[in-house]
């Protein structure tokens, strides 16, 4: 009966399965769904959605599949042979009052139950919210404004009554999981987690909640169990370009040291400009007075980190290629050599770059960059920083 929404998950390209659109009927059947556009919105959401990045996706889906229906005539719904005999008494059970319902069972007939129905649906004319007997009161009829029928029908007058259950996917709050596109703060924290490796440190011990909940419920009283504390142990080093064409970058840039600061617990961070030369900083105020030399880097720090480069990649394809190509300073060995120091030292690394993947030819020192970190090169996309991470791990 949801043929068109499915197809048009699939469309916008939500791997929706045939076995999970069983399951979402399933959830209908058994009434899991409270009768509200927004209760089928996030049954539907929970039974065909399996990853956080199509969920955008899902709710331009969504709108696709049920705007505009409703218009359709309120006598359509009861006119519909295919929705099934036990929704449509469903439907009556809220609109017919407690009498209505008993001279309707005392005659024992369907046919006169749809058309006591349909009269109750004729008679309404006006907008009506509360108590529980016209379509579309505040949520408590199964039917309404902005609802829906078995089909994906709304049922209404020409104005809608009951906006608010559009806005639920109208608004599109996760907009920013869709993979092809840049990211905030939150999603970039969940893009990092599946870097995260956790290790056993130490005799300190922490509060096994689900191992005291299973102990407390076998023996009758209340059994605290603990566990040795885990800690976060990969460790990160994240070199970040920093100033001219970068500051188009800034806010992105800024939400991305944000959430690494607030996943990693061994996290170091340097920044340059353009390609990694002889000095880093920590401090881009400071950055001719305070910097590190990268010869200290690259021997502080060791194999087991994981270094990630964050940077558009686009300059002078001299400042890579030769010595004195730096656009800011002389310097004596050119930015390959010192970006090939950097991967060898550290065999986990990758370059991100906030540059759409689309536009990457269109710069030679892209390409450049990418040939000397043997494609090691993702966008910062949930999809890009995702990969990532998987290269990384």
């Amino acid at each position: 009966m949801f043929r068109p929404f499915l197809d048009s998950l699939r469309r916008h390209g939500v791997p929706a399965s045939l076995r999970e659109y069983l399951d979402l009927l399933a959830g209908l059947q058994a009434g899991l769904s409270d009768w509200t556009p927004e209760g089928f919105y996030h049954l539907a959401r929970a039974t065909l959605v399996k990853n956080e990045a199509h969920i955008d996706r899902f709710d331009r889906a969504f709108s696709e599949a049920f705007s505009g229906l409703d218009q359709i005539p309120i006598e359509a719904l009861v006119n519909e042979v295919s929705i099934p005999r036990d929704w449509l008494e469903k439907l009556a059970e809220k609109l017919l009052t407690p009498e209505e319902r008993a001279a309707v069972e005392g005659a024992g007939s369907f046919e006169e139950l749809m058309k006591r129905l349909r009269e109750r649906l004729a008679e309404q004319q006006g907008r009506h919210q509360g108590g529980n007997k016209w379509i579309g009161t505040a949520g408590t009829s199964p039917f309404g404004a902005y609802g829906y029928n078995p089909e994906g029908v709304r049922i209404g007058q020409a104005e809608s009554r009951h906006r608010r259950a559009a806005k639920v996917w109208d608004k599109r709050e996760f907009r920013d999981f869709d993979d092809s596109v840049e990211l905030g703060t939150r999603n970039i924290k969940v893009a990092l987690k599946r870097l995260r490796q956790w290790a056993r440190h130490g005799a300190l011990e922490e509060l096994d909640l689900p191992g005291t909940i299973r102990a407390s419920a076998e023996h009758g009283y209340i059994d605290v169990q603990t566990r040795p504390e885990r800690h976060n142990a990969v460790k990160v080093l994240l070199f970040l370009d920093a100033g001219g064409s970068m500051d188009d970058h800034s806010r992105l840039m800024d939400e991305l040291f944000s959430a690494a600061r607030a996943e990693f617990k061994h996290l170091e961070h340097f920044y340059f400009h353009n390609c990694v030369y002889e000095a880093l900083w920590k401090d881009n105020r400071r950055r001719w007075t305070e910097t590190t030399p990268t010869w200290e880097v690259l021997n502080r720090f060791g194999r087991d980190y994981k270094a990630i480069f964050v940077g558009d990649a686009s300059m002078s394809p001299y400042e890579i290629a030769v010595p004195g190509g730096a656009n800011e300073h002389w310097n004596p060995e050119s930015g390959e050599i010192w970006l090939q120091r950097l991967r060898e030292t550290w065999p986990d690394h990758v370059w991100l770059n906030p540059v759409p993947r689309a536009h990457w030819g269109h710069t030679r020192s892209i390409a450049m960059i990418r040939e000397i970190f043997e494609d090691r090169m993702q966008p910062l996309t949930l999809e890009g920083l995702t990969q990532a991470m998987r290269l990384l791990g």
